[in-house]
């Protein structure tokens, strides 16, 4: 709509204007007028001709679809334009959209940073000099839930290279009492090199049981293969991961490896066995890996026999990245990938006390990580070198 033409409509509707009441109903026309224009004009750029031109083109328009739109001033009945083939997804107010507004994107990004819904409420008086009510907020939030089922449950690629399976803890309210949470997460290096989160789920507690639930619904969702699965320590882990995926390799986490050891050594020796260690770990091959481990065990065997039998029993799944070059090794040898994301987590739910119940701890979290998932547009360092790895060592896999 050219400017000369809503001047006129402005000017024309202005005389009638007497109240605020009247005034809010003007702007919902303007902006029904203005956001009608836009749809039609986005069908345009979609069918490559305008609405009165010939075409011989097999899709043309199609009438509209009505719905209720929801805008900081009030609702109105859009029109969406269609088309026949069905292919049209417009991108100003999309097929599912009920909500138009600016301070939805406000609310929901200070509650992304962990503020609650009353620290909201006075940011926005404060900021914009706008009193929103508690409500509308938790109307807005809420709105995310089914966001959040859809992300949930969408399909996968059918192989992921790498993936980081770890939890975390939240304060979660249950019959009112408070408890500690398990939020399950799931991020995995996709194919194009780059960080893509899989899913997070609430549960009472960490259990390989529920990880193994977790593993199910990979699959459900499309995932064939997973080449290599970097964990912690936590006993049955592996074991849950293989009854689903049995090809695949089991990274158990060095540096959670090195923690769990160190916690049976005293404050002045720490510094020394945590260099010992460290010569196990950067050797050059498995064969190098082994012997250093071989000279540690004959160091400490007597005064730490709990460190040496710990490091025996995970060797396997220990040393499961010394099969590849140093630049891979750095991808796998630990879930520091997963760890900081978790670290920016707790950032967030920090000062909450505690979420009243699973759906609200989900909200946050959920909009959290897909703010932290917006810098994730580049692939980690050297992938090419990596892809041409697991080409070589999973010639079948890669190809499927």
């Amino acid at each position: 709509m050219k400017k000369q033409e809503l001047q006129a409509i402005a000017q024309a509707a202005a005389k009638n204007i007497k109240t605020e009441e009247d005034l809010n109903e003007f702007r919902q026309m303007l902006t029904k007028i203005t956001v009608e224009a836009a749809l039609n004009a986005e069908l345009d750029d979609h069918l490559g001709f305008d609405k009165h031109e010939q075409s011989e083109s097999d899709n043309n328009r199609n009438g509209v679809t009505h719905k209720i739109l929801q805008t900081e001033d009030g609702q109105f009945e859009l029109a969406t334009p269609r088309d026949r083939a069905g292919s049209f997804e417009p991108k100003l107010v999309k097929k599912h959209q009920r909500r138009f507004t600016s301070m939805d994107d406000k609310i929901l990004f200070l509650y992304a940073q962990g503020m609650t819904t009353r620290e909201i409420q006075a940011h926005l008086e404060e900021i914009y000099e706008v009193d929103v009510s508690p409500e509308l907020i938790s109307t807005v939030t809420s709105a995310v839930i089914e966001e959040v089922r859809e992300w949930q449950n969408r399909p996968l690629d059918s192989v992921y290279p790498i993936i980081y399976l770890d939890c975390l803890f939240v304060k979660i309210r249950n019959e009112g009492h408070v408890k500690n949470r398990a939020v399950y997460l799931a991020i995995a290096i996709n194919m194009e090199g780059k960080k893509e989160v899989l899913g997070l789920w609430i549960e009472q507690t960490e259990g390989a049981k529920f990880w193994l639930k977790v593993m199910n619904e990979l699959k459900t969702r499309g995932v064939d293969d997973i080449l290599i699965a970097c964990v912690d320590g936590l006993k049955g882990f592996p074991e849950a991961i293989e009854t689903v995926y049995p090809q695949t390799e089991i990274q158990l986490c060095i540096v959670h490896m090195v923690r769990h050891s160190l916690k049976y050594v005293g404050s002045k020796e720490k510094k020394l066995v945590a260099k010992d260690l460290k010569t196990i770990y950067t050797a050059a091959s498995t064969e190098k890996a082994a012997e250093n481990f071989r000279i540690f065990a004959e160091k400490y065997e007597e005064k730490y026999p709990a460190i040496i039998q710990s490091w025996e029993r995970n060797w396997e799944r220990l040393m499961t990245f010394m099969a590849y070059h140093p630049d891979v090794r750095k991808v796998i040898y630990t879930t520091n990938a997963i760890e900081s994301l978790n670290m920016t987590l707790r950032k967030v739910i920090k000062n909450r006390a505690s979420f009243p119940n699973d759906e609200s701890a989900t909200k946050l979290l959920f909009l959290a990580l897909r703010n932290a998932s917006k810098k994730w547009t580049m692939p980690v360092r050297n992938w090419g070198a990596a892809l041409n790895q697991f080409t070589i060592m999973f010639p079948d896999r890669m190809e499927r």
